[in-house]
């Protein structure tokens, strides 16, 4: 078992570099949508443990529901990935495209961060919601 979970890491470690490499320079944008990610993953873990998730038949933890939720932000850097190589290919010092993607996956995450939050109970000033649901539909309107 601990030779796979060394092969795991490993793996996960090398797509994180090769990720890394190809969306190029980490702008604060960029470093902040990693910092919701893990925020919002491990609020719906803090959730699941509590037995409040509504992705679990016992509002419990889920390997499949951590694992679709992992899928998930996956494909979210895929996009932001896609979004960096048409600003490169259109010659866009602005990276416009991978803004407008990332900004939008931001507000995304601090609503799922919200979620989670009132799941727990935990309040949150309700202009905090409405500025981050302004945001994801201003990354709607860019596209």
């Amino acid at each position: 078992m601990a030779r796979v979970w060394d092969r795991l890491v490993r793996l996960a470690c090398a797509a994180a570099g090769a990720l890394a490499g190809l969306l190029g320079e980490w702008p604060p944008l960029l470093m902040a949508l990693a910092v919701m990610m893990l925020c919002d993953y491990a609020s719906g873990m803090v959730v699941a443990w509590c037995g409040k998730s509504p992705k679990s038949e016992n509002g419990g933890v889920s390997s499949k529901a951590g694992f679709a939720g992992l899928a998930r932000k996956g494909f979210m850097l895929l996009i932001v990935l896609a979004a960096t190589v048409l600003d490169g290919v259109i010659g866009s010092e602005a990276m416009m495209f991978q803004t407008a993607a990332v900004m939008y996956y931001i507000a995304n995450e601090g609503i799922s961060l919200l979620e989670n939050a009132a799941l727990l109970g935990v309040p949150f000033p309700k202009r905090v919601r409405n500025a981050l649901e302004a945001l994801k539909e201003r990354g709607d309107e860019e596209d």
